[in-house]
């Protein structure tokens, strides 16, 4: 039952969701929906029943004290509302959880619930993925809708992406089936160095929402946490040669294919790209670079391959989610759009959906 006592009459809203686990590299993407609850002192209304969509062997539940008594907080979504004030009001509806481990259909309706009985005009999701982009470049966010008007007006890709979803992906065909405009934002996070959190992919998703929805967000220290980021990522690199090459390979790349109309929609197929790899039927190949090895730094880099004179990317992360701007690999079909993960297994070579 859908329970929304207490919550005003929104101006405007647009509910814009994230969720922790698959579709959430880095924890860019639920960083972002965390952000503007902490900026806009966000006020929670509603929490889906954890019993309902979460194995708790899966998502434990976690002991805390609160003045010496022991309280339990369950794995769940929760809804908050924030009002934006300024000349042109207008409010958000955040949705913020983790990916369901089951029934995720019901799961997306419960949403969509609120959504409907909330007014919301529009539903934006944020995900993030890993892909062989450079920590050193602005971070490749596309943004991928199933509306084919709504990616003409608001300057979006269409996607035509076939294979392994997540809930990002069900959530926004859902939202096409049932008539609410939906948005997919996806960032691109160096897969070397996907250790949460990133605050450079994460002030990327916030910065394509304000112009998205035309909002204004206020950021705090997360510009100043994305320098301090890149610059330990920097110094990680400078310790250790062998990552050092390979993230100048990666930027002579992007730098060679960064092009205006590369952006937006080859990140978005290299998403979907990446989703098809993440297929668990299939098994990578043997040598096919489907594991990195940790260095002393702490990054990850790709093994080397005998016949390759430089370092050489793995199969699957040359395909699994490429930016936008980066050249295709030779011998391999472009498809459409992205999503996350390391080490997805190796697939056959048609389109996918987000």
């Amino acid at each position: 039952m859908i329970e929304l006592e207490g919550v005003p009459e929104l101006i405007d809203p647009v509910m814009v969701a994230a969720f922790e686990g698959w579709n959430d590299a880095g924890d860019a993407a639920s960083g972002a929906v965390a952000h503007l609850d902490r900026e806009w002192k966000g006020e929670v209304f509603a929490a889906l029943d954890a019993e309902d969509y979460y194995d708790f062997q899966v998502n434990r539940p976690t002991v805390w004290l609160d003045n010496g008594v022991r309280k339990i907080t369950w794995p769940t979504t929760r809804l908050s509302v924030v009002r934006i004030g300024g000349t042109k009001p207008r409010d958000l509806v955040l949705v913020r959880g983790i990916e369901p481990s089951m029934r995720w259909r019901s799961f997306c309706n419960e949403i969509l619930g609120f959504a409907h009985e909330l007014g919301v005009e529009m539903v934006v999701i944020l995900g993030a993925l890993l892909g062989d982009t450079p920590h050193t470049r602005p971070v490749p966010v596309s943004g991928v809708t199933s509306d084919a008007d709504l990616a003409r007006t608001m300057d979006l890709e269409e996607t035509k992406y076939e294979g392994p979803t997540g809930i990002v992906g069900i959530l926004q065909e859902a939202c096409t089936h049932a008539g609410v405009p939906a948005v997919s934002l996806w960032a691109a996070v160096p897969h070397y160095v996907s250790q949460p959190p990133n605050p450079k992919a994460t002030l990327a998703l916030l910065n394509r929402l304000e112009d998205l929805i035309d909002i204004r967000i206020p950021l705090g220290e997360l510009p100043e946490d994305a320098r301090a980021w890149q610059l330990g990522v920097d110094q990680l690199a400078a310790e250790d040669s062998e990552v050092a090459e390979y993230v100048q390979t990666l930027e002579e790349a992007r730098d060679t294919a960064d092009l205006p109309e590369a952006s937006g929609d080859a990140i978005a197929r290299e998403f979907e790209r990446y989703l098809r790899r993440r297929d668990p039927s299939a098994a990578a190949e043997p040598g096919d670079g489907a594991y990195l090895r940790e260095t002393s730094g702490g990054l990850t880099l790709p093994p080397k391959r005998k016949a390759d004179p430089e370092p050489a990317q793995p199969a699957e992360q040359a395909e699994q989610a490429q930016p936008a701007e980066q050249a295709e690999p030779a011998g391999e079909p472009r498809e459409e759009p992205p999503a996350q993960a390391a080490t997805p297994p190796e697939e056959d070579d048609t389109p996918p959906q987000a």
